[in-house]
Parts: structure tokens; sequence; C-alpha cells
């Protein structure tokens, strides 16, 4: 696991591009404490972080051909190395280590760009071609791994975070406001857009080629299979299913150093720890945290799971410093990023680490097999059905009525249509007179929530509205909440979190099954349960879905209330991209009791905090972390 950055084509010196990958390097050391490595020549510096993982005494990059014409620097990992080095040594290439990045140079001599599709891992890599001048970079399918990049004139930028991008200091950075509006509907700035002007991320499932002639070109190499035919044996498809799920783990094992797994006792963190178990030559680690003088504490279950799988369990009740924790958590993260749960995943992450370099989490679990209770909700509603102008007089009236009025949700909701609720499940609303606060002179701002989703929606699917979904979510909510959630909280500890549940075989398999088998109004992952029954024990199977989120409740009427009455009067910078009397209005009425705006007033402090952090510069250097808080 590794961070990388670099640059081509710009008017820039050796000498000088060699201090400047440096500093891009040093920027994201978190992400690589072992050894940093460099390439540099004419147009061309590119620069690593290491976190040594597999071949640790010889994986050292760049890893170059035989003939030094192609360099790599590579983050993530290859988790079917073995079989391609098996088929690429048959052909004559030749090995000088036993790295899975040695692999990626081999392919691309042979393959090109197309070799993209031959991986099966996460990995974000850039490979230099110094023969026909030009760089490749590529994000694995599922987006497990970040990459973002700047196009310019003359050449093109990369990095795994966008600190690496600030600590360039290759031209003045500027925030878009459209992405701001994005992320106050989502929670977080949504691939293809970077929360800078002009930067963007590399979707999950693609490749850009650069060179001097044609600049710049994204291509997608991964497409998500449509369910196949209904016309399939249940029972067939719940033992291969359970073939799939032991071959995913068992492929996730392989280190030189110490590896454990996150447990909540939830299905999907108890399925990886007990598939692991039948692979491990040990007991397996397994770690879980809670909050103190909290109703919801998971570490209860997580406890009873470890010992009926008998693996070695970890766990930490915590009694963070709020303020201090609210700040370094937010500099964690490159863009403004509002899911509250990234919090104890932070702490978990810091608590692993203390014994373990890698661990698994249960990830990916929900997008695949229908675990979110949203998708029952809107499979179960039956409402809404009018014609679509009836719809939208329902929803025209109740925008028409003041927000203190009684009823006035329930009838704009009355108004969307299936998917216009489904977003509503997944997005709060930017509009004010939905009920949120952008400027409506912004990008964006004044779009309503039946159209946030609007060219992410897979028409393809037809009927299959429980695929479209999951889908969706696959294409959107994993890789932007998800998985940026665990990549940034365990790389700033230099932990490497692997998601064996988003394995590219499983994902095919489960991506494949109709929507009606992975999940139904009235029950979430149908099929994965039926699979899993027998693998982890009874209790995982009745104990109801919960959330991984920390005590918002208490803390907005404890040590974070002053932040809330504060956003009555906020920083200029933040003015620029919210309405002021929009936020007072909802400070006031959660202040009140009239609603719970939660989610949308816990966006806007990161949000404050954030730009504050950028203001002052402190986003171009390595996070300053909280300290582990037990009770």
């Amino acid at each position: 696991m590794c961070g990388i950055a670099g640059f081509v084509g710009l008017s820039i010196g050796e000498d000088e591009s060699a201090i400047r990958v440096k500093a891009m390097c040093d920027a994201i050391v978190h992400r690589g404490p072992n050894s940093d490595g460099y390439h540099v020549a004419p147009g061309v510096a590119l620069g690593m972080r290491r976190l040594s993982i597999i071949d640790v005494g010889g994986g050292r990059q760049p890893i170059y051909t035989e003939d030094g014409s192609i360099a790599v620097v590579f983050n993530g990992e290859i988790y079917n190395h073995h079989a391609l080095r098996r088929e690429l040594e048959s052909k004559g290439h030749r090995f000088r280590t036993n790295s899975d990045t040695e692999v990626l140079v081999h392919l691309y001599e042979d393959f090109g760009a197309d070799m993209a599709p031959k991986l099966h891992g996460m990995f974000a890599f850039a490979i230099w071609d110094s023969r026909s001048r030009q760089l490749l970079i590529a994000r694995d399918r599922t987006g497990m791994k970040p990459l973002s990049y700047l196009a310019t004139p003359d050449g093109l930028i990369f990095c795994s975070e966008l600190r690496s991008l600030l600590a360039l200091d290759f031209g003045e950075r500027r925030v878009a406001p459209a992405s701001v509006v994005q992320y106050l509907a989502f929670g977080n700035v949504p691939d293809p857009m970077s929360i800078f002007e002009g930067v963007k991320k590399l979707p999950p499932g693609h490749l850009l080629l650069w060179n001097e002639h044609k600049g710049a070109q994204v291509r997608r190499f991964w497409t998500p299979p449509r369910p196949e035919d209904d016309n399939v044996d249940e029972n067939d498809l719940i033992q291969a299913l359970r073939v799939k799920l032991d071959a995913a783990v068992a492929s996730h094992l392989e280190s030189e150093v110490p590896l454990g797994a996150f447990l909540s006792g939830g299905l999907d963190s108890s399925t990886v720890v007990a598939l692991m178990s039948r692979h491990a030559s040990g007991r397996v680690r397994t770690f879980s945290i809670g909050f103190a003088e909290e109703e919801f504490d998971e570490s209860a279950a997580a406890r009873a799971v470890a010992a009926e799988l008998g693996a070695e369990h970890t766990e930490l009740i915590l009694r963070p410093n709020v303020e201090s924790t609210l700040e370094a958590i937010v500099q964690i993260y490159d863009e403004p990023f509002a899911d509250p749960s990234a919090i104890p995943t932070f702490f978990v992450s810091q608590l692993a680490r203390q014994s373990v370099t890698v661990a698994l989490s249960g990830d990916g679990g929900d997008e695949l097999f229908g675990g979110y209770t949203r998708y029952g909700e809107v499979l179960g509603n039956t409402s809404g059905g009018e014609p679509g102008v009836v719809r939208q007089a329902i929803a025209a009236m109740g925008l028409m009525l003041p927000h203190i009025v009684p009823g006035r949700n329930r009838l704009i909701d009355r108004g969307r249509s299936r998917w216009g609720r489904y977003a509503a499940t997944v997005t709060l609303p930017v509009r004010v007179d939905e009920g949120g606060v952008a400027r409506s002179d912004l990008p964006g701002g004044t779009v309503r929530i039946e159209n946030q989703l609007k060219d992410q929606i897979c028409t393809a699917l037809g009927e299959d509205f429980a695929s479209a979904m999951m889908q969706l979510d696959l294409e959107t909510y994993l890789p932007g909440t998800i998985l940026t959630k665990v990549d940034r909280a365990s790389m700033a500890v230099s932990l490497e979190a692997r998601v064996p549940l988003l394995d590219f075989d499983l994902v095919d398999f489960a991506l494949k099954i109709p929507g009606r088998l992975r999940v139904t109004a009235g029950e979430s992952k149908r099929l994965f349960r039926r699979a899993i029954r027998g693998i982890v024990p009874d209790s995982v199977l009745s104990r109801p879905k919960q959330g991984f989120e920390p005590p918002l409740g208490r803390w907005f009427r404890g040590p974070l209330r002053h932040r809330i009455e504060a956003l009555r009067n906020p920083s200029p910078e933040f003015l620029e991209y919210v309405s002021l009397d929009a936020v007072r209005r909802l400070v006031f009425e959660h202040s009140v009791g009239r609603r719970d705006h939660s989610s949308m007033l816990w966006r806007l402090m990161v949000l404050e905090c954030w730009l504050a952090a950028f203001k002052s510069g402190n986003l171009a250097a390595p996070p300053k972390l909280p300290e582990l808080p037990a009770v």
C-alpha cells in the first residue's frame, strides 16, 4: 500500500522537478512511511511513498522493465499477481522481485493500456513509457484506491491525495462552487469532480492516457455486468456464492506483515472474519470500538462474535475530545467529507495499527447484496404512483407552503418519482425551498432532489429496480462515501485496509444475480443470508442492521453546541456558498426541537472547518492525528 504522485510535460527543469515531486510525496508520507522512490527525467517526474506489505525487502519502487524504458509507481494490491507472473514468465519475461508491482510493467509491455482489465485487485498506478513519451494512469473497478489529476495545456499532474497537488504549489487552487453544492447534497464531492476547479478524480474502472501530441484521454475499461435471466436455480446460486466468498477472502490474506480485521458483529464483517479463520494459520486478530455513555454500542456484539469464532479480539470504549477530534478528522480528508462514521473508522484503524499493518473490512456487501434499509423502504413504498403531471402538482403545492407548516415535507416527498424517493435517501436537498441551504446563484444550487442523481441512473436495467439501486450505489455511494472514508482513515495511520467483498470475481458474480433474489421489500440481503448460514454464528443472522455512527445527538447538545450556534455568524468564505437565512432557519428549528437537522448541520460544520484548514495551508501537509481517547 502506498501513495503516488507526479507530473509529465510541465516546463520544469530536472533539478526543480526532483524537489517538487519529493514535496508532493512528503505531503503523503502517512500513506507510505517505510520508504520513498522517484523517477525523474526530462519532462517526467514520478514519486511514491511505500507501506511495505509484499516482498518487503525487494519491492521498492519505481520498478522498471529489464531495459529501464518503462517505469511504474503503484498504490494497492494485485490479488491475481501470481497467476499473471506465471503467464508472463512463460512468454519470456524476467522478474527481479517478488512484488506484485513488477507484474504491471511486464503486462504493459505486452498489452499497453489494455492491461487494466486483466488486473484483479485494488489499485491506482502510473506507468511512464519513455519510448512513446506516454503516461498511463488507472484506477480499480470499484474505486478502492483514489487517483486525482489536473490536465494542463502542456502536461498532466496526478496524485493519490489532493494534498500532494497543494504541496506541488503549481498555480493557485480555487474551490469550485459547483463542487461545494454537490458536497452539500451528497456529503462528499462525487467523481469525477473534485473540490478544486480544473482538478478531477479518475472515476472507478477508468484509465487515462497522456502523450505530448494528444494530451489526456480518459476511457472506461470496465462496465458493471447486468443481471442475467431470472431462470436461475437459487440453491445453485447459494452454493456458488459460498465458494466465491471463501475464495475472495482467501485471496486477500497474502502478507509479510501482521494482518487482522475490523469486526462490528454485523453480517459482512462477521462473514469475513469467519472465512479468515478457515485459512489463517493462527487466531485471527479482530478490532472494534464503542463510545462511552451511548445506548448503541456495537462492541458487545463484536465481542460475542469474536468469542464464537475464536478470534483474538481487541476492543476500546472511547470518550474523545470532540472539539479537537472534529478538526483533526476533517483534515485527514483532502476534500470536505461529512460522513460522521469517519470518526469511529479512524479510531478503529488507529487501534488496529497498534497490532497489525493490514486489516480486512466487510465493506461492499451492502451494495452488492442489498443490505441498506433504504432498498426495502423504496421497494415497499407503493404511494406516489400518480402520473407525472399530478406528482409535479403535489410537489409544487408542498413547496409553496411555509417551512413551518406540518405535512409540508410529506407533500414534497409524495410528489417525487420512485427514483426521486431513492435519491432522497442518499442525498440532502440543496434548494432552499426544499429545505437546503445552497445559494441559488451557484451552479446546481436550484437542482431538486428528484434530479440530483439523474445523470448516473442506469435505465438499462429496466424493471429490475432493486438491481438499479444497488448498481447506482456501487458506482456513486460506495466510492464516494464508503471507500473514501476507509482509505483516508486507515492510510492516515499507515494501515492497509483490504476489502475482500469487492474482489472482482465476487463483484462480477453478484451483479449478474437478479435484484429480487438479492433484496426484497421485506428482507435485506436475501441470498447472502442464506449463503452464510452455517458460516457465521446464528446470532449474527438475527441481529438488526445498525450504523457505525458517533453519538452526534449528545455531542450537539454538549461539546459541539457552540459550533452549531456559530453557524449563525459564519466566516466570509463559508458565506460564498450558502444562504445565511436558510442556515439560521435550520439552526433555529434544530435548537428548539422542531426538526432534526443533524445531518445538514454536521455537513455545514465540516465545510467551515475544512475551508479554514485550506485557507491556513494545513491541507498541503500530512494530517495531524488525534490521540486514541481510551476511557
